[in-house]
């Protein structure tokens, strides 16, 4: 175990914002002292290249935020995720850890709703970890001591809020490291949308970005995440949700980017009737490596939950899937289901699935199903039967594969991006199989 020692009380300290954030930020760097870097040997980091991390590859951005009127210009890629969704409510672009731009129409300021830098929001620190409480790993705890500039979206009690709200972080600079956080607060019997586009320039970086999703009684949220960072960031994610009575969550990723880009999704069911559907769909190539680890905890009764995640793995890529389902013992009539699904396109292509069931009460239903293997070789010889040609064959049945995940995006109008981008990759593919 490596001690971890890149992110100091003394740095922390120097990062902008109000004081309770700055002395939150210090107490959550002294505790890191504590910490070390995870090893293979947990189950939890079983399969992953953590021991290839080297952390002092990488130096926190430090300095002050931009100030929003200055920041005119935005960098290429983030204007396009911009533009990908014209018809939105709200947006925030944050750059290397700092908000650099933000739409919040009047309507929304009047009804209440939030949406922008955290530090600035009355209801920031009450805000700021209610959902992910004790962090539940070492990066969790990095990204407490050293995110730059918090995002708040707070939907108020009784608001539908029509039209996505749209978050874009981008990373421009090299060898950095990034520690993005977003807090996603949707009050009881509210409604929103949020697209969390994260990108980056061909840079070198590390990204530890925390999401929290905190859904309120009767409250919906549709959330999607869409990874697409450069082929040399690292990326190890936290996404944890909080769903309360009689509340549904909806929680899509996709994931295209990065060396190593890992996501931990902890959905908590802890109101009666609680509902918390998780979907994915990830496609790696050349020597990617996209590790998933999922944690649906049933804490309340009549809860359900859904998880149908599906990857394809090309060229020497390799993917890890591990999920569990947790029924605690006062969440009787649970109902909760776990699928990943996984295409193996290439020999030196590798997938790992591990699905576990953690039952504590016997009034459940409950089921797990994992799969890795090539294309279907009946699929493929009905199409070239008729007439299809091999390499076309095996696009459409790999694109085929994806459109269960794809026809349930909450932002609709970003599933056609998606789709081009992965049939991008299987034209790569087709090529490289014809010149060799």
């Amino acid at each position: 175990m490596v001690p971890l020692s890149t992110l100091t009380p003394e740095l922390a300290r120097t990062l902008p914002g109000p004081s309770w954030l700055v002395e939150r930020r210090v107490a959550a760097a002294a505790a890191l002292e504590r910490r070390a870097l995870p090893s293979t040997d947990e189950e939890v980091w079983r399969y992953s290249r953590i021991a290839d991390l080297e952390l002092d590859d990488f130096a926190p951005v430090t300095g002050p935020v931009p100030s929003l009127p200055d920041a005119a210009v935005l960098p290429a890629g983030a204007r396009a995720a911009l533009d990908a969704v014209p018809e939105r409510a709200a947006a925030v672009v944050v750059v290397d850890g700092a908000v650099v731009h933000v739409e919040h129409g009047d309507e929304l300021r009047a009804g209440g709703v939030t949406v922008g830098r955290l530090a600035g929001a009355g209801a920031g620190a009450e805000a700021l970890g209610a959902v992910t409480g004790e962090p539940a790993d070492l990066f969790v705890a990095h990204n407490d001591a050293g995110t730059r500039d918090p995002v708040l979206i707070d939907v108020p009690a009784g608001t539908a809020v029509a039209g996505p709200v749209v978050v874009v972080s981008w990373v421009t600079a090299d060898a950095v490291e990034v520690n993005d956080r977003l807090v996603v607060r949707v009050g009881e019997a509210a409604e929103v949308t949020v697209l969390d586009w994260q990108g980056s320039d061909d840079v070198s970086a590390l990204c530890l970005p925390v999401v929290e999703l905190d859904v309120a009684a009767a409250a919906h949220l549709r959330y999607l995440s869409v990874q697409e960072r450069g082929p040399q960031v690292w990326q190890i994610a936290s996404q944890v949700s909080r769903v309360g009575r009689d509340a549904t969550l909806v929680s899509v990723q996709a994931a295209l980017g990065g060396s190593y880009a890992r996501c931990r999704a902890d959905c908590r069911l802890v109101g009666r009737g609680a509902t918390g559907n998780l979907s994915a769909i990830y496609f790696g190539e050349r020597d990617q490596m996209l590790d998933f680890r999922t944690f649906q905890e049933h804490v309340a009764p009549d809860t359900t939950s859904n998880l149908l995640f599906k990857g394809a793995v090309s060229d020497t890529s390799q993917s890890v899937y591990t999920g569990l389902i947790k029924v605690d013992k006062a969440a009787r009539g649970t109902n909760a289901f776990q699928t990943n699904r996984n295409l193996k396109l290439s020999d030196g292509a590798w997938a790992e699935s591990v699905p576990n069931l953690e039952i504590e009460n016997n009034d459940v239903r409950c089921s797990h199903a994992s799969t890795v293997g090539p294309v279907d070789d009946d699929q493929r010889f009905y199409l070239e039967s008729r007439g299809v040609p091999p390499e076309v064959a095996e696009r459409l049945i790999v694109l085929g594969f994806f459109r269960e995940v794809l026809d349930q995006f909450p932002v609709p109008q970003v599933a056609p991006l998606l789709r081009d981008r992965i049939d991008a990759r299987l034209g790569r593919r087709a090529r490289q199989e014809q010149e060799s």
